[in-house]
């Protein structure tokens, strides 16, 4: 019978799980999730810090000066500063996965909007050179085989 406990509370390596050899990664929080634990812990840190600012000022009018104390509530803020800057490195990845391309923009600087013939800066034209197309004359890329507005295959210089 002893056997039988020996094996039930001790399972012998040749019957243990075995282990991942890689952990699996888990997907990242909601954004929001992530905000709210943010503000959280800005709010908590600043806290601590007041309630640290608190302790000194009385340890220096009791003249009685705790180091302990003083390393111990620090290290606390550190720990808080901490998660606080793994918290922005997993807002900045989640939100930059959903973040759009960025914008076009012209020789000047300014941004360029979809749509946009022209900037609105410099009046510069917009990308390439623009033609007019020969059903519409809507404004069309040099290089578009097809027109946007109407749909008809653009007039090529070939």
């Amino acid at each position: 019978m002893s056997s039988f406990l020996s094996r039930v509370l001790r399972p012998t390596p040749d019957t243990a799980p075995p282990s991942p050899a890689t952990p699996a990664r888990r997907p990242l929080p909601p954004t929001g999730q992530l905000r709210r634990e943010r503000r959280t812990l800005l709010r908590l840190r600043e806290q601590r810090i007041r309630d640290l600012g608190g302790i000194v000022l009385e340890m220096v009018r009791r003249d009685e000066f705790r180091e302990d104390l003083v390393y111990e509530q620090a290290a606390d803020l550190i720990g808080l500063e901490d998660r606080l800057h793994e918290l922005e490195l997993l807002l900045s990845a989640a939100t930059s996965v959903h973040r759009s391309p960025p914008s076009a923009r012209c020789a000047c600087g300014a941004p360029v909007l979809w749509g946009q013939h022209f900037c609105a800066n410099c009046g510069r034209p917009a990308g390439d050179a623009l033609v007019a197309c020969t059903s519409c004359g809507h404004a069309l890329p040099a290089d578009a085989k097809f027109c946007a507005s109407c749909g008809t295959v653009a007039a090529s210089d070939a």
